[in-house]
């Protein structure tokens, strides 16, 4: 299928972002996201090959650095991945990086992405898993709206100001304008190029409730639990070679963030 797709459209580039992303999932059924995130790509690969399509954006992670040596990483930061789901990421791109040196005719940019959320500003997409959710901006909306009795808040004794985890939130809006910057950059750049996709400020997860009940006009209902195996208490990366690579840098902010995610929620529970 994909490979007739390639042939008979008039396809200049390809968006890779078909791959399995539940970390906890990934340690529980490595097979399965080996096999789709690795051998799926390779799928993927073969048949740009055949079309003569040499231009890709692959959608990467952060996970792939593994515990901070320093921080904000950047993208020399060494990548030793603490979970399969950032394994079989990394996997992937020492194929890409390998096949560009292989045949200089190929344009691949590796975006790593930090913490995706909100929704566009229409309301119209956004995030909507099946089940409980497995990120936290989902689960907020879900315990907003009465779906869930209250947010788990993994830990609030992490050697941070208010305890809790701090992360590299950004806009998808922004990430989807990173990607049509990379685009716009791979077409004059062979090679295989590796950027982070951040704003280079984190949050905690106290601060994005504090925003999110300010979107809703509410208390959101919340229960300390103990920390995650495995969890960071701090992770950023520094914006420096996006910014001077794509000429491009996030600019919305955490509230606009949750007001899009709620505005999106709300919708969807009327479709309901």
């Amino acid at each position: 299928m994909v490979r007739e797709v390639l042939k008979e459209h008039q396809i200049h580039a390809v968006m890779h972002f078909s791959g399995l992303k539940s970390v906890a999932e990934s340690e529980s059924e490595p097979l399965k996201y080996y096999d789709n995130n690795v051998t799926g790509t390779i799928i993927l690969l073969q048949a740009m090959q055949e079309a003569d399509l040499r231009q890709l954006i692959f959608s990467s992670s952060a996970t792939i650095y593994g515990i901070p040596k320093y921080l904000p990483y950047d993208e020399n930061h060494p990548t030793v991945p603490i979970n399969t789901y950032g394994s079989t990421k990394l996997q992937v791109e020492h194929i890409l990086r390998d096949l560009a040196q292989s045949d200089p005719s190929w344009s691949i940019a590796c975006l790593r992405y930090f913490n995706p959320v909100g929704a566009h500003e229409s309301g119209l997409i956004g995030e909507l898993p099946k089940g409980i959710p497995n990120n936290l901006m989902p689960y907020v909306c879900q315990v907003a709206s009465g779906k869930l009795p209250h947010l788990k808040i993994f830990g609030d004794d992490y050697d941070t100001p208010d305890g809790t985890g701090r992360r590299d939130y950004i806009h998808v809006m922004d990430l989807a304008e990173g990607h049509l910057a990379t685009l716009l950059y791979l077409e004059s750049q062979p090679g295989c190029h590796f950027i982070n996709l951040e704003t280079g400020q984190p949050y905690s997860v106290k601060q994005l409730v504090a925003a999110f009940e300010k979107t809703i006009g509410h208390a959101i209902n919340q229960q300390i639990n103990a920390r995650l195996s495995g969890d960071l208490p701090v992770y950023y990366a520094v914006a420096d070679k996006v910014k001077a690579l794509l000429n491009w840098e996030a600019g919305r902010s955490l509230q606009s963030m949750c007001d899009s995610a709620w505005n999106f929620h709300e919708r969807s529970m009327q479709i309901d």
